[in-house]
């Protein structure tokens, strides 16, 4: 059995400790947010926060979040609305057909939880490697900067 907080609520899983988090996410607790990907770490669309670090769940065996916290991008809403920086995206436009858009808001979180105020250059680097098709870089960079300055 598997203990670990799951956007804030402490939960249960009995599935396969080797199964991807990712769908153990998707499958046992219905939260879709992150999204399956390459399956390889590589393009960032399924990131969750453990224990406030953001890791791909794709490649996250479920033993890896025992007694630990998990948060996907349904637990960064407050009270049921977006929060600061889900807000930044949707007033920035930032996302166009979304798929990577989960991936993206939680590693942006991440950034934003340990540097608050970040540069340009600062995001982009902590999102260098979430790959986006759209061509939203830039559009996703102003939410983020928006986000650091509360707007």
């Amino acid at each position: 059995m598997i203990n670990f907080k799951l956007n804030g609520v402490d939960v249960k899983s009995s599935a396969d400790q080797s199964e991807p988090l990712l769908h153990i996410l998707s499958n046992d607790f219905q939260l879709n947010g992150q999204k399956f990907g390459c399956g390889k770490a590589q393009c960032g669309s399924c990131t969750v926060l453990v224990n406030g670090d953001p890791l791909r769940s794709c490649v996250v065996p479920l033993s890896a979040v025992n007694g630990r916290s998990v948060v996907t991008l349904e637990g960064l809403s407050v009270k049921g609305k977006p929060s600061k920086l889900q807000q930044a995206f949707i007033q920035e436009q930032a996302a166009q057909c979304g798929y990577c858009s989960a991936g993206i808001i939680m590693q942006a979180q991440a950034l934003l939880d340990r540097n608050p105020q970040p540069t340009e250059s600062e995001v982009r680097s902590a999102l260098d490697g979430n790959l986006c098709r759209c061509g939203a870089h830039n559009r996703i960079v102003r939410a983020v900067i928006r986000a650091s300055k509360g707007a």
